[in-house]
């Protein structure tokens, strides 16, 4: 958004989301909400020993349908889910449709589930107003028992078998297939489909395009609500080229399917029609309810069974049969194209429209660039604009449908045998109140097909950065009370909502609301109050159930760090006693004083808030004070180590007996992360939060003394800092942190030491032995399935955390504290230079090497990925980071955190002049703040992203004023966007206040 003589200047899709937002369109109702994996989810488990890989396998996906979602390749549906579109491919080498991604479960995977497919998620937009995917289908034979066969006899040392290793791809034998998709300009109903298909190879290969529509399955069950209304029915229209579509919801419209141009002579579809209903006859042995069936179209084209599909032409599923088999197949080179419209408007009697289809379709891309390109406009490298711009598409195209009823789900349907007695205690039993019904962010759509609590979190950040409405949403929705517990748990995952993640809620609704407003210049005061009092419950949860002792000291659990402790932290200790970790205090410090931040915040409008910032003040000393001191009695430090310089664990027998776990991981630098520096400005706006400060110092100096807070020192500027550790513990901490021979790699922060790779640490205890070493790369051990490892590699949320708090340091100390970075070399910095290290250490793995063509990301993974012109420019988002090659491993579209690597790239590139140096500490940490920096004369710090705007050579300021917004903005506030942007004025706090927050 551009404000230029008053007005605002909205991007085409910036005015979509507007239009959106205040419901006078509906841009988002269609979209990418189609999972890529329902089967084996745990809402599709009906079984009794809660074997969900198991009990919905890949091959009864084809044939059995789902009960709480509907998945497929490159799929759009309504938000609710009640039509769905997706496309199936046929080589006439499979034995069935590629319809949707095969990948190895849980107990196949050497390191657990992995998707075995080549699918990247190249462009979308926040309105899904253009969205853009590949999806590279193999020519031979796809490899399903090879796949399954090979991993089983592969270790836990071993990397994983891919589909590349298959040699599947030799010779290039493999079709590119385009699938993109555009909203018509004035009517968001109406949706277009272009997929392209090229023949990479070096002969002609034949190609069976299938669009395919259906509706989700919502009458088969039993469910009263349901029975009312009519089955929804999809049938052909006399025109050859339409299928009609009817339900009770939606409405009529209809589908409108164009001939393809094909390398000899157009190809028309032939339309099909079936009942999304399962084939009990091919999985159980017993007559079918229908005679058309969910696989019907397998048997169709590829077994020519005719019968299979409905004669009369209608039924719940459809699909468009497009045969590229003239001759060979598609010659080497070549290419064909697929176009069908979905509307709510009746077709007209004329042909179909292909040049006026593709002038649409070209109008959304040029939108979408515009779009971007406001976003960062000052990235000066094209390659990571089109990382940053890959990252936040798959964001978006991981949006999904999520369903879940726990109250159906537990006691199954009345049409089918209830489920075993014992199910109802597997698992979740505790979530009765469970209702949703919603469009989540997932962490990933085949591997993690389901929303996970702390991933939200992070997700809301690069989210914000081009859709804050629907990052407020996911946020709002966590903390309402068809989610969140009635005693104040926020849900985790669906494998065990009981799960203990990370406190991370309160920051990340901070942060959202903060980015908003340096953004596009929204306050969303009402979101961050309603978000807030929630967040109250979940405090209150927090400190009586994971406080054992009400000493401060906290044990949290597993806090999603899956396999970095020494015990599996979900479990009772094989040694008894209680688990006090280091990181669960620490999230919890870092937890008060973001939900104290948030409290000021909402105590410049409503001054009540201003008493509950004190609460959390005085609830964060304490935990400061508890990290090094128990019960305030002296008695010895439990959880940091002086000889050392860092916290450890500690299991606590009760009492002076603990024992520290001295090992050096995350769990050790996450204290750092509770850190807050109070501006001066709010000590003298808020007198009673400031009396309540200074009572502290002057009446509990037992606390203040011991500068765990160093609340008794003013910092740069006269701040105030509030954390955990003092500057002593601070540089002990990171001269470990910024040593290439413990934390710091060639691409970020590692999340164990490197130290234990010839420092292993163990225990025994009863027998057995229990150890921790340096694993840089995937996991070698089973624990939570072994597919992800915290034990080395890096993990971009946690690092994303540590430069921020590097930033928070550096606006205390400024520039009279400086590190040796890396330790060892010589080279001194303030703590702002040493975050921007970390940070380009980040953007390195993506980036190109200019000598090598190699991405760190692809070290050891597909040789094409570098190499091929096929390949190079698309980009993978890996779950994690193997800590000394880069090399992406678990989840390979962990779009989700993963993505915060937008936002990276976004601050660092955003004032940087090309050169790999630095930028000035100032321009750095405002990338990350929206508080006053200092008090001197200077430029506003929004004119990079916006003022730059109308500098652009292409930028027509008349093209893009929203009159409607210009109108709501107050005069007064007009005026002084004015004189903001005239460059004819001197720092004013107050002005800064109101057009920059």
């Amino acid at each position: 958004m551009v404000i230029h003589n008053g007005k605002q200047h909205l991007t085409a899709e910036e005015k979509r989301l507007h239009e959106d937002k205040h419901k006078t369109k509906y841009w988002k109702r269609w979209g990418p909400y189609l999972s890529e994996r329902q089967w084996a989810t745990v809402r599709e488990d009906y079984s009794a020993n809660g074997d969900a890989w198991s009990d919905f396998p890949h091959s009864h996906a084809r044939s059995r349908t789902y009960r709480w979602g509907e998945d497929g390749i490159a799929g759009v549906s309504d938000n609710h889910q009640f039509s769905c579109i997706s496309f199936a491919f046929w080589n006439e080498k499979d034995d069935i449709l590629k319809e949707r991604l095969f990948g190895l479960t849980g107990h196949q995977g050497n390191h657990g589930e992995d998707v075995k497919e080549t699918y990247f998620y190249l462009d979308n937009t926040p309105t899904h107003s253009y969205m853009k995917y590949l999806y590279k289908y193999p020519q031979k034979r796809y490899p399903y028992e090879e796949l399954v066969s090979k991993a089983s006899k592969q270790t836990r040392d071993e990397p994983e078998y891919e589909l590349y290793d298959t040699g599947i791809f030799e010779d290039n034998r493999y079709f590119d297939i385009f699938v993109e998709m555009a909203k018509d300009t004035e009517n968001e109903e109406e949706l277009l489909f272009r997929i392209t298909a090229y023949n990479r190879g070096p002969e002609p290969a034949p190609l069976h395009i299938v669009p395919q529509m259906w509706f989700r399955n919502t009458w088969s069950w039993g469910i009263e609500s349901e029975k009312k209304n009519p089955i929804p029915e999809l049938s052909a229209s006399e025109d050859d080229n339409v299928i009609n579509f009817s339900h009770w919801r939606l409405g009529d419209r209809y589908v409108h399917l164009g001939p393809s141009a094909s390398y000899s002579s157009d190809v028309v579809p032939k339309r099909l029609f079936a009942n999304n209903e399962t084939n009990k006859q091919r999985l159980y042995d017993v007559k079918n309810d229908s005679p058309f069936v969910k696989d019907a179209f397998h048997d169709y084209i590829i077994e020519e069974k005719e019968d299979a599909v409905n004669p009369e032409n209608k039924g719940t599923k459809s699909c468009a049969w497009y045969a590229f088999d003239e001759g060979e197949g598609i010659p080497p080179g070549d290419f064909v194209t697929v176009r069908f419209k979905f509307t709510n408007k009746a077709p007209p009697s004329t042909d179909f429209d292909e040049d006026a289809f593709d002038d649409i379709m070209e109008e959304r891309q040029d939108e979408a660039d515009d779009f971007y390109w406001r976003l960062s406009p000052d990235i000066h490298s094209d390659d990571l604009r089109s990382v940053q711009r890959q990252a936040l598409a798959g964001m978006l195209w991981t949006k999904q449908f999520y369903h879940f009823i726990h109250s159906q789900w537990s006691k199954g349907d009345s049409v089918n045998p209830p489920p075993p007695p014992d199910r109802k205690n597997i698992r979740n039993q505790h979530w009765r109140h469970l209702h949703i019904d919603d469009i989540l962010s997932m962490p990933d759509k085949w591997e993690y097909p389901f929303f996970a609590a702390w991933d939200t979190a992070f997700h809301c950040i690069p989210l914000t950065m081009v859709d804050p409405e629907f990052a407020k949403k996911q946020l709002d929705l966590l903390t309402r009370e068809w989610y969140m517990h009635p005693n104040g748990q926020i849900p985790a995952y669906e494998w065990n909502f009981s799960d203990v993640n990370p406190p991370v809620h309160a920051w990340a609704t901070f942060r959202t609301f903060k980015l908003e407003r340096k953004l596009y210049g929204h306050e969303d005061i009402n979101f961050l109050e309603r978000v807030f009092q929630k967040l109250l419950l979940n405090f209150t949860w927090w400190v009586n159930r994971k406080d054992y002792d009400g000493q401060n000291i906290f044990e949290g659990g597993f806090l999603g760090l899956d396999n970095i402790g020494l015990f599996n932290r979900s479990e009772p200790l094989p040694t008894g006693g209680v688990l006090e970790q280091a990181d669960s205090t620490g999230w919890m410090a870092f937890y008060c004083l973001q939900m104290m931040n948030i409290a000021l915040e909402l105590a410049k409008h409503r001054p009540v808030y201003e008493d509950i910032a004190s609460k959390f003040f005085e609830h964060f000393i304490f935990i400061a004070d508890a990290m090094s001191f128990r019960a305030g009695g002296g008695i010895e430090k439990p959880l940091w180590n002086d000889e050392d310089g860092f916290y450890y664990d500690a299991i606590s027998w009760g009492g002076p007996w603990s024992q520290q776990l001295p090992v050096r991981s995350l769990v050790g630098l996450i204290p750092l992360y509770a850190s807050l520096t109070l501006e001066p400005q709010i000590l003298t706006k808020f007198k009673s939060f400031n009396k309540r400060v200074q009572w502290f110092i002057e009446n509990r100096p037992n606390i203040t003394e011991r500068n765990i807070a160093s609340m008794s020192d003013l910092g740069t500027g006269e701040r105030r800092l509030l954390s955990l550790v003092n500057k002593e513990r601070l540089l002990k901490i990171l001269e470990k942190m910024l040593d290439e021979d413990e934390f710091l790699s060639d691409n970020g922060i590692r999340s164990l030491s490197k130290f234990h790779k010839e420092n292993p640490y163990s225990m025994d205890v009863n027998g057995q032995t229990f150890c921790v070493d340096y694993v840089p790369g995937d996991s070698n051990s089973g624990l939570f399935g072994g597919n992800s490892n915290w034990r080395g590699p890096i993990w971009f949320p946690t690092n994303f955390l540590l430069i921020e708090s590097l930033q928070r340091f550096y606006m205390y100390y400024g520039d009279d504290l400086k590190v040796e970075c890396p330790t060892g070399s010589g080279d001194y910095m303030n703590l702002a230079g040493a975050a921007e290290v970390v940070q380009r250490r980040l953007i390195n793995l993506f980036s190109r090497n200019e000598q090598t063509g190699v991405r760190p990301i692809n070290n050891g993974n597909n040789p094409k990925a570098d190499q091929d012109e096929h390949w190079k420019d698309h980009v993978l988002f890996y779950e994690f980071f193997e800590a000394d090659t880069g090399r992406g491993l678990g989840a390979s579209h962990q779009c989700g955190w993963t993505a915060l690597i937008a936002k990276i790239i976004h601050d660092v590139g955003i004032s940087d002049d090309g050169a790999n140096v630095p930028k000035t500490p100032l321009s750095t940490a405002e990338q990350y703040f929206d508080e006053d920096f200092s008090q001197g004369k200077r430029h506003h710090r929004r004119k990079s992203t916006s003022y730059r705007l109308h500098r652009r050579p292409s930028y027509n300021p008349e093209a893009h004023v929203d009159d409607d917004d210009s109108k709501n903005m107050s005069e007064d506030l007009r005026k002084k966007f004015e004189r903001l942007y005239s460059g004819k004025y001197d720092y004013d706090e107050e002005l800064e206040t109101q057009c920059n927050r």
